[in-house]
């Protein structure tokens, strides 16, 4: 049974940490292949299941001694219908990827939650096409019909919530939020955004925020921001408008490249951990509602713990 499903913690103002760049650390940092940057596929190996445990063990650990909330964030962004098809999975081992994940999270959350450190599962849901590049788009139905495959497995085991992470449009971000309210999951959708602080698409942020507020009856919990760095849309946080309320989680980016760039690296950028912290302190003593910190491309637990302590210390 779910714990925290009805009552989601992190809608309170108790700072959550989450985990940072789960595929370029386990690529750069822990030496593993990752298809198609399917962390799902690890499940395939006793080697790889070990892997994804320590790799949450770090952050977890962290958010258990500073006495911080936890989104325990499942490792299968790519664990849609769409990618398998390129690692050779049927839908039904792709479900079985998609338990395992949470059964993982399920197992973490009882060696590290604590009274103080409540841990929320989160079942990840990532984009049918390129996190980056929104090419092949799907209308909000599709998305739907799509995006219930994941949502579906995510209701029938004990995790809290699903999230929608590096949506690059509108009409995927909708689907995802009508395919979590349809079997009663609270969602949270993260958008990525470039180097103006606008979609892929070029829409402003505030404007895709309101699009899918309003159709889906504002059924996401709240939004987030991921895969870029604070310089490129801190500047759209400045003016205090009512819609930025909404926003409560961000997963930067380690490094200030652009998307473009980042897709040509062939080394990490793990960026100056000290300097993003400062940067999400800045962003955190201007948006309060802003409380569930975590990071993307490039981050790993230095950076976590970097920002968990500076941001701390904004509460106190």
């Amino acid at each position: 049974m779910a714990k925290y499903r009805h009552s989601l913690p992190q809608l309170s103002d108790q700072l959550f940490l989450t985990d940072g760049g789960i595929e370029t650390s386990l690529i750069f940092l822990d030496g593993f292949e990752l298809p198609s940057f399917a962390a799902f596929d690890l499940f395939e190996q006793e080697h790889g299941i070990t892997g994804l445990h320590n790799y949450f063990v770090r952050y977890a650990a962290i958010a258990k001694r500073l006495g911080l909330g936890f989104i325990l964030e499942s490792p299968t962004w790519r664990a849609n219908l769409a990618w398998p098809n390129t690692l050779g999975y049927s839908a039904a081992q792709l479900t079985r990827a998609n338990q395992a994940a949470i059964d993982l999270m399920i197992a973490l959350r009882g060696d590290f939650e604590t009274e103080r450190s409540p841990m929320v599962i989160s079942g990840c849901i990532g984009p049918r096409g390129d996190g980056y590049n929104p090419r092949a788009k799907m209308t909000a139905d599709e998305a739907t019909d799509y995006h219930a495959f994941q949502a579906e497995i995510f209701t029938e085991s004990e995790a809290d919530m699903v999230t929608a992470i590096t949506m690059n449009y509108v009409e995927e971000a909708v689907g995802v939020a009508r395919a979590a309210a349809a079997v009663g999951m609270p969602s949270a959708i993260s958008f990525t955004l470039e180097t103006d602080g606008h979609l892929p698409t070029g829409q402003p942020l505030a404007e895709a925020i309101a699009q899918v507020d309003d159709a889906t009856s504002e059924a996401p919990a709240y939004y987030m921001i991921n895969c870029a760095h604070p310089t490129h849309f801190d500047h759209i946080l400045e003016t205090g408008e009512p819609w930025q309320h909404r926003v409560r989680g961000l997963r930067a980016n380690a490094s200030k490249c652009s998307h473009a760039d980042l897709d040509e690296a062939t080394e990490l950028d793990a960026g100056d951990p000290a300097e993003l912290a400062e940067h999400y302190s800045v962003l955190r003593r201007r948006m309060r509602n802003l409380n569930v910190l975590g990071g993307c491309c490039g981050t790993d637990h230095r950076h976590i713990e970097q920002i968990a302590a500076v941001c701390a210390a904004v509460e106190a």
